[in-house]
């Protein structure tokens, strides 16, 4: 396929993404099924076409007059890939599978300026969010929302129970799919980084290192989050929101498989994936609690956990690089709903969290609702807690968030908008 069918191909999947209001990604899916012709190449070029027009998609309709899929495509190709005019023109006119540009939208694509936009245009993100976004950013709001909108890269995490960053970062570079070694993360002391341009095809599962369970795909800041909690070996430790078990895999890392992580999630059907790979990394240490109809599978870990580890559900605001779609599908019901269950969820943590020991919230959003407002919420109803420090080095050196917490953003630190604090249990 020539880049202007493939174009139009985007064109197609988003006016179906808006008909039937769902993810991107299943619509990708979908076209690909029903278009065999497509090659790996030609998919991979749409997909970064569609998504490309939803990372960019305010500022689109903003420089090219209309709200509508055409225009999101058309504006991503012009002032995301960085095409010109004069480029773009010649990939319409000369494939007859490619949209037909009128005069208007060559004009447009020649003059189109975000002159007297609002922030929310500029910075690409809802309209319904600018207070939020006030708050969280004030003044950097739109380079904040220009961060959030770009392309991420590939970050791994080198499993140190099993090979070092130094040895993975050799053994990727000897991977003839990558066309350059990867690089150490800035922060994160086990952190690898592949960028964009090659990571979104990088088929980093098929590599004899992953395979052999030397790393596990986790962006830096999630890495980080485990990091600033202070687990320390020997520990016993609750996570209680473990899903697949990310933050579980990099706990017993770090724990270097001494003391017990206890890993729950309330959603029994997260944690399937987790055995399989707690055995591929080597984890001895993590005991698996599925949650159970007529008991509480936590009962027995009242107030005898060092550490508890809260990943809340959220609006995963802070992950919009690796799923653009999902900001304009986020809603104010669903910050509402996230609201509630991240109360529960630190309810349930503290629970068990002994005199003296930590609970450390964690959510991969940027907006304060979710962020600094619960921690605050749950301090006003639960007197026994208060702020702590954050541990290691790296705390110093990133974004403040508040008292005893820290807010990473693709603009300040690189990695995806993880929010972490630290709270203790008086003794």
């Amino acid at each position: 396929m020539r880049p202007g069918a493939r174009a139009a191909a985007a064109i197609e999947i988003l006016m179906d993404v808006e008909a039937r209001k769902r993810p991107a990604a299943e619509a990708i899916k979908d076209w690909a099924l029903s278009h065999r012709f497509a090659g790996s190449k030609d998919r991979a070029a749409i997909g970064d076409f569609v998504f490309g027009a939803l990372r960019w998609k305010a500022s689109s309709a903003w420089r090219m007059g209309e709200d509508t899929p055409r225009a999101w495509v058309l504006g991503a190709w012009r002032w995301g890939f960085l095409l010109s005019p004069e480029e773009i023109a010649p990939l319409c006119a000369e494939d007859a599978h490619a949209p037909k540009l009128s005069d208007a939208e060559l004009r447009l694509l020649q003059e189109g300026s975000l002159h007297g936009a609002p922030a929310w245009v500029e910075g690409n993100y809802p309209e319904w969010l600018e207070a939020s976004f006030v708050r969280a950013f004030g003044d950097e709001r739109i380079e904040e929302g220009m961060a959030l909108a770009a392309p991420a890269p590939l970050d791994l995490r080198a499993n140190a129970l099993k090979t070092t960053r130094e040895k993975l970062i050799a053994a990727l570079a000897e991977s003839p799919k990558l066309s350059e070694a990867p690089i150490a993360t800035p922060y994160a002391a086990q952190g690898v980084r592949i960028a964009w341009s090659q990571g979104r095809s990088f088929p980093w599962a098929s590599e004899q290192s992953f395979v052999k369970g030397w790393f596990e795909v986790q962006d830096e800041g999630s890495q980080l989050a485990v990091a600033l909690s202070g687990v320390q070996p020997g520990m016993q430790v609750a996570d209680v929101c473990a899903g697949g078990g990310g933050k579980t895999l990099a706990l017993a890392a770090a724990m270097e498989n001494k003391g017990q992580i206890y890993a729950f999630d309330i959603d029994g059907r997260r944690l399937a994936p987790m055995k399989e790979r707690l055995d591929r990394a080597g984890a001895r240490n993590v005991q698996i609690r599925a949650p159970a109809r007529t008991r509480d599978v936590l009962e027995d870990l009242r107030e005898r956990m060092d550490l508890v580890l809260v990943d809340a559900p959220c609006s995963g605001s802070g992950v919009w690089r690796r799923a653009p779609d999902s900001k304009w599908r986020l809603r104010p019901a669903a910050i509402a709903k996230r609201q509630e269950e991240q109360a529960e969820a630190l309810a349930r943590g503290a629970a068990l969290v002994k005199p003296g020991g930590r609970l450390v919230y964690v959510t991969c959003s940027v907006l304060p609702e979710e962020n600094g407002d619960r921690v605050g919420a749950f301090l006003a109803e639960n007197r026994s807690f208060s702020r702590a420090s954050l541990a290691t080095e790296a705390a110093g050196r990133l974004e403040a968030g508040g008292p005893g917490s820290v807010q990473f953003t693709p603009l300040k630190t690189g990695c995806d908008g993880f929010f972490v604090a630290a709270l203790t249990r008086s003794a």
